[in-house]
C-alpha cells in the first residue's frame, strides 16, 4: 500500500508564478540556462541551477553554488514572492501541451515506500549526480522540484480530480514559454484530503517516471537527518518528498534519440552489410521517423534508412528487447566499441521533443557521424520491468510536458 501525504507548501504569489516557474535543472546546460534567464531574476533556475549567478570558472559542484542557491531561495521567500499554507493540502497538477492533458495529485511520497518497492524504479543511479542533489536539498533545507511519479489508473482517483477541477477555481494558469499550459488547483478540504490519502493506501505500486536522481537523494537526506536526531518523528518532512503523481494512461513518452561521433566510420557499404545480419535495411527520401516498436532510424551522410529489427534477434527478455536495448547490443556496442553509455563520450542523447530534424542538423553540421532515431518505450514497458526489480538503459524515456520547478517546496523543517 502507497502513502502519499498532503503537506504545507510554499507557493509563489499568483503574479510572480510565470516568472518563477522553471524547467527542470537537469534539461539544460549551464550555459542555456544562463541565457534563458538573464533578463529574469525571478526564475526558479536561480535556485536550481545556482552556478549560473557565478563566474563560469567555478565548478556547478562548488560549495558555493549550494551555498548560493540556499541564499536565493531565502531572498524569493522572505522578500515576499512566496507564502505558505498552514493547513495540509493536496494540489492539482494539469498541464496541457499540444492540445493534449495529463492532470496529477501533488503531495509527499514516503522515503520507507522508496526504500520497501513500494515506490518502483525502472534506472539506476550514478554517484556524481546522486552527490551533487543531495548537497542541493540538504543545504537549501527544502525539496524544489517535485519528482514525476505515476500510478496504474484508478476511475476512483480521477473522478475527484474531475471533480474538483469541474467545481474549483484554479489558483494558477499560465502558458510558459515553450507554449505548455500549466494550471493548478488547491485542495484543503479535510474530508476529500483523507479520501484521497485512504485511495492511494489502496494502490500497491507507485511508479518513478522521471526524477531517479532527485529520489534518491531526497531519500538519503531523509535518512541522514533520521540518524541525526534522538527521537524519530515520523510526521518529519524529511521523511517524505515531493511528488506529483499522475494516472499512467495520461501520459506521453517521446522518443530518446542518440548521436554517434568519432567512430572513424569510413567504409559505409561495409557497415551497412555488416547489420543486414541484424536488420531489413532500406534507404528512404525522406526523414524517417519511426512508427512502431522494432523500427530504427538512421541517419548519415545526407541520407535516412530504415531498420526493421529481424525476429531472430529478439531474447523474449524484456529489457534487452526494448528498442535501446536493440542498438545498443546490435550496433552501438559489436561496431564502435561503445560499452558504457552512461561515460562514453562518443554517444551523445536528444530528447524527442527536439524532433527528428535535431538529429539532421547535428550530423549535417559534422557534430555527429551518425544519429539514430527510435520508437518511444511504453509505459507498459516501464511498469512491466519496474515490477520485475530490473533496470533499464540509461536515457530509455522521454517524457512530455516537463513538470515545472519552484511552483511547489516542500520545506525540511516540518
Amino acid at each position: 500500500m502507497a502513502i502519499f501525504k498532503p503537506f504545507k507548501s510554499y507557493l509563489p504569489k499568483e503574479e510572480f508564478v510565470e516568472q518563477i516557474a522553471a524547467v527542470p535543472y537537469d534539461v539544460l546546460s549551464t550555459e542555456e540556462a544562463r541565457e534563458l534567464v538573464k533578463d529574469n531574476s525571478l526564475s526558479f533556475l536561480h535556485i536550481d541551477k545556482a552556478e549560473i549567478d557565478l563566474p563560469t570558472s567555478i565548478s556547478p559542484y562548488d560549495e558555493l553554488v549550494y551555498e548560493t542557491a540556499k541564499n536565493n531561495l531565502n531572498r524569493l521567500i522572505n522578500d515576499g514572492y512566496y507564502s505558505k499554507d498552514n493547513v495540509n493540502c493536496y494540489y492539482i497538477y494539469r498541464l496541457t501541451m499540444l492540445n493534449r492533458t495529463q492532470t496529477g495529485i501533488v503531495g509527499t511520497a514516503s522515503i520507507d515506500d522508496y526504500m520497501n518497492n513500494v515506490i518502483k524504479k525502472h534506472e539506476l543511479t550514478r554517484d556524481d549526480k546522486l552527490v551533487d542533489r543531495i548537497k542541493h536539498v540538504d543545504i537549501c533545507n527544502a525539496q524544489t522540484g517535485p519528482i514525476f511519479l505515476t500510478y496504474k489508473s484508478s476511475e476512483d482517483l480521477n473522478k475527484i480530480l474531475k471533480d474538483n477541477v469541474l467545481n474549483n477555481e484554479n489558483i494558477y494558469s499560465f502558458v510558459a514559454e515553450d507554449g505548455i499550459k500549466h494550471e493548478i488547483w488547491r485542495i484543503s478540504d479535510s474530508e476529500i484530503v483523507e479520501n484521497i490519502s485512504t485511495l492511494f493506501n489502496n494502490i500497491d505500486s507507485l511508479y518513478i517516471a522521471d526524477g531517479h536522481h532527485r529520489t534518491a537523494s531526497a531519500v538519503k537526506v531523509g535518512l541522514n537527518r533520521r540518524n541525526q536526531v534522538k527521537e524519530e518523528k515520523t510526521d518529519a518532512s524529511y521523511n517524505y518528498f515531493l511528488s506529483v503523481v499522475f494516472p499512467h494512461d495520461e501520459l506521453l513518452i517521446m522518443d530518446y534519440n542518440r548521436l554517434v561521433s568519432n567512430v572513424n566510420l569510413n567504409d559505409f557499404t561495409q557497415f551497412l552489410d555488416m547489420l543486414t545480419k541484424s536488420f531489413e535495411i532500406e534507404k528512404v527520401n525522406a526523414n524517417f521517423k519511426p512508427e512502431k516498436k522494432g523500427e530504427i532510424g538512421m541517419y548519415h551522410d545526407k541520407s535516412w534508412y530504415k531498420l526493421v529489427v529481424k525476429k531472430s534477434c529478439y531474447t523474449n527478455n524484456k529489457v534487452q528487447d526494448l528498442d535501446v536495448s536493440i542498438l545498443q547490443r546490435l550496433i552501438l556496442e559489436p561496431q564502435f566499441g561503445i560499452v558504457d553509455p552512461k561515460t562514453d563520450k562518443r554517444l551523445d542523447f536528444v530528447g524527442g521533443i527536439r524532433g527528428i530534424e535535431e538529429l539532421v542538423t547535428k550530423v549535417d553540421s559534422g557534430m555527429a557521424e551518425l544519429a539514430f532515431a527510435l520508437y518511444p518505450t511504453s509505459i507498459e514497458e516501464v511498469m512491466e520491468i519496474s515490477d520485475e526489480e530490473k533496470q533499464m538503459p540509461p536515457k530509455s524515456t522521454w517524457f512530455e510536458p516537463k513538470l515545472r520547478s519552484g511552483i511547489f517546496i516542500n520545506s525540511l523543517d516540518e
